[in-house]
This record gives structure tokens, sequence and C-alpha cells, in this order.
């Protein structure tokens, strides 16, 4: 009994935070943003805190669903997170990847949908923040590497869309490897782990799982693009054993990385 009322509870409390996640956007777009727009003129300063005031807001959404008894978290390697122009790599098995993350990186950039930058609840903090739309075509990969150059801290999820949970394979778009090799930039890998698996591509918001779903995200020492590259090859040929490198450390060799 008990057990069915604490998964009722869930529901609800689930059900509420996204209601409250979709209504903040609004308010971000309608009031906060525009009266940021007003009160400072430096375009830069302006973005800069734009992104602050999106990371309050995704780590209120988390501490509410915390608070909530919707989840708990932890987070492995939190300190190498605070540091600027890093290129940010991650597995993507639910939904709340990028708001947990988007919570915990100062600067934070991202590769958006074109979607949700029309999206009435999304479209403020994306384009306040100036993240970057990937409808911005063969400049995209110009774009992100700018980014990093600039300071900004760039998470790219490799796999495009969330982890199929009904044993499709795992493909990896070439862009995250195109932007790493491009621009010779090392990558953060931050490794997402939700116990149990819920919230994954496909997955209804309302079928929440037995018992409080657990994020372990950990973030792991750099990866050298020179080293796993080598020297002497071309680009395209570069970009594809990078993308198989990312496969086999997201998906094949976790547990050997586990310690790094």
């Amino acid at each position: 009994m008990i057990r069915h009322l604490d998964r009722a509870w869930r529901v609800v409390a689930t059900g509420l935070s996204f209601f409250c996640f979709g209504v903040g956007g609004l308010c971000l777009r309608v009031l906060i943003f525009p009266l940021l727009q007003l009160l400072v003129r430096d375009p830069l300063r302006r973005k800069r805190l734009a992104r602050q005031m999106v990371q309050a807001s995704f780590r209120f959404f988390i501490g509410l669903m915390r608070a909530m008894r919707v989840l708990t978290y932890e987070v492995r390697g939190l300190e190498r997170l605070q540091r600027g122009g890093q290129l940010i790599l991650a597995n993507h098995p639910t939904l709340l990847d990028v708001v947990f993350l988007v919570s915990l990186v100062p600067n934070a950039d991202c590769v958006v949908r074109g979607g949700l930058a029309r999206n009435a609840f999304t479209r403020g903090p994306i384009q306040a923040a100036g993240y970057i739309s990937n409808d911005s075509g063969l400049g995209l990969v110009e774009d992100c590497i700018a980014s990093v150059r600039r300071g900004g801290n760039l998470i790219i999820f490799p796999e495009g869309t969330r982890t199929p949970r009904d044993g499709r394979e795992i493909r990896l778009q070439r862009g995250a490897a195109n932007i790493a090799v491009r621009g010779r930039l090392d990558v953060t890998p931050i490794r997402i782990q939700c116990e149990p698996p819920t919230l994954s591509k496909g997955e209804k918001w309302y079928r929440v799982p037995p018992r409080r779903m657990h994020f372990t995200i950990s973030v792991d020492s750099d990866l050298a693009v020179d080293q796993i590259i080598g020297h002497g090859s071309s680009e395209a040929i570069a970009a594809r054993r990078m993308t198989e490198y990312l496969y086999d450390y997201f998906f094949k060799e976790s547990s050997t990385h586990a310690g790094a």
C-alpha cells in the first residue's frame, strides 16, 4: 500500500515539476529577459547574465524534484567543471540530462534543436542565453568551436537524441567529433547513469519507475584529442576515429573509466 501511494505521489510531483518548468521558462521569456534587455546594454554581459539565470532556474528545478522526492543524485568530479573553454560531451539516457548539466556548468552553451528554439516555453531562454541552434547548417561546427574559444563551456550529446532502451543500435553523430578534431579541442567527458532507467526516448513522463530515480553524474578526466586521433590523418578519418573512441568510451568501457 505504501509503495502504491509513493508511486502515485511521484506521478503527481513529476507532473507538477514539469508544469513549473514550463511556467518558469515562459516567465523568463515574458518578464525577466525583456527587462534584462532594457537594463543591460552590453550584449556579452547580457548573455552571461542570461546564462546565469538559466543555470539558477535549472538548479531550482532539480532541487524541487529532489525536495518532492522524485529523484536523488550525486556528482563526482564536479571541480573539473569549474573552468572555462571546455568541450563537454556526455551520454544522454534521460530527458533531464541537459537540465542537470546546465545547472552544474558555469557559462554553459548548448546546441539545441531548432524546434526548441521556436517553442513558446523554451524560445526565450535559448535566445537570451545565445545557445546555438542546429539549424545553422554548414556554420554549426565553426560556431561551436568559436563558442569554446571565447571561454564558453559547450555541452553536446554525441548521440544527438536520448539513448533508446528498446534494443535499437546506438549510433553517434559525427558532429561532436568534428568539433573536437577541427578545433583541436580536448574533451571533458561526463557519464550519466539513472537507476532505475526512466524518461528515455519515447517514454512518457508519467511512467514513473517503481522507486525514486537516482542519477550518478561522473565528470571524468579530459580526453586529449591529439592522442586519440594521432597525426597525419585527414579530418574525415580523424573524425571517424574520434567517434569510434567516444562510442567505446561511453557504451563499452564505462567500467574501465569509472575511476578516471
